[in-house]
């Protein structure tokens, strides 16, 4: 009779058999990280269509609850109806971590902190509106959300991570991965910068620009995005593939890193069609929600990376990182 409350004992941290609480938490992060990448994605939609004053006030637009009968007002209404699922999800997550005890203490900072980003997020959306898409606010705006995509995302990576173990995300060791992420973040900003200011369809060739009858401004901006495109998949390629070549990694980091360079090859095709086509709507929107892919699984494999690293920080491919990963092993066999 005493076997249920023996099975909920504060010792028992299998992460095989999760109690029914800890996997609604799994099962709440997952949810929260899809849903706020095709929050992004409906984003891109409104700024590529040009969708983003089709509701002049906030939060209703132009006084109506579902305006279905327009279409950009109907793609911007819908955006603040998924941004609205997406604070429900994560303040439903924040609350379960924060009741799951001991066993998703490594969780707690990661899911408050989301909690105060997504309220970021919608006070930079309702100025957005009431300042007429400002670009100023508009990049802001995208920032904050690619921040809060990683957020979601780590903590989507703790909740299959076993509290018993180390786990630090800035390990000062990994150069590499942050460097990264880092230059990865610029690509997407540098991105952003080019829909915001209309230089788009600035270059009709790739990868240099010939022949371009745009101003100097926007010619400059399209080779500034497209050098940063160089540094930052070179970099995510380097890093990507040292990851794969690492014997110790988990087959889950060499997934993930596989499906990082397939991303990262699709995101540059289809970017070189972009400007060969003077970036048509459907092909601007499929350029963005392949960032966004690349830049959550990019996220996920440093998250992952991070396991192990609480007591010391190791570079990647170090022979000592490569020791460590049996004793990690043999501490969980029974």
């Amino acid at each position: 009779m005493n076997e249920p409350t023996q099975q909920r004992a504060p010792g028992n941290h299998d992460s095989l058999g999760p109690d029914r609480a800890f996997r609604w938490i799994r099962v709440l992060a997952l949810a929260t990280m899809v849903t706020t990448y095709f929050l992004i994605v409906l984003g891109s939609t409104v700024r590529v269509t040009n969708s983003g004053m089709g509701c002049s006030s906030w939060p209703l637009c132009n006084g109506q609850v579902v305006p279905i009968d327009r279409f950009h007002p109907l793609i911007e209404q819908s955006h603040r109806y998924l941004a609205t699922i997406v604070t429900f999800l994560i303040v439903w997550l924040a609350v379960l971590v924060w009741r799951a005890g001991p066993k998703a203490r490594h969780m707690r900072r990661l899911a408050l902190v989301s909690v105060g980003v997504i309220v970021v997020q919608i006070v930079l959306g309702a100025i957005t509106v009431l300042t007429n898409n400002a670009p100023a606010t508009v990049a802001l705006h995208l920032i904050v959300g690619l921040l809060f995509l990683a957020i979601v995302t780590m903590t989507a990576v703790a909740s299959f991570i076993d509290p018993e173990e180390s786990w630090s995300l800035f390990q000062r060791g990994d150069r590499l991965a942050w460097a990264s992420v880092v230059g990865l973040f610029f690509v997407l900003i540098s991105g952003s910068l080019v829909v915001d200011g209309g230089a788009q369809s600035a270059c009709k060739s790739w990868p240099a620009c010939f022949g371009s009858l745009a101003s100097a401004g926007l010619v400059t901006l399209q080779y500034l995005h497209r050098s940063l495109v160089f540094i930052g998949a070179l970099l995510v390629v380097i890093y990507l593939v040292t990851l794969w070549r690492r014997r110790s990694s988990l087959q889950a980091q060499h997934v993930l890193a596989l499906c990082g360079l397939a991303l990262l090859a699709a995101q540059i095709i289809v970017g070189a069609f972009d400007a060969l086509l003077g970036a048509p709507t459907t092909l601007a929107d499929v350029h963005l929600a392949l960032a966004s892919a690349l830049w959550a699984v990019v996220i996920g494999v440093v998250a992952l990376s991070s396991r192990g690293t609480r007591t010391q920080s190791l570079s990647i491919g170090s022979d000592e990182t490569q020791k460590r990963t049996p004793s990690n092993a043999d501490r969980k066999d029974p």
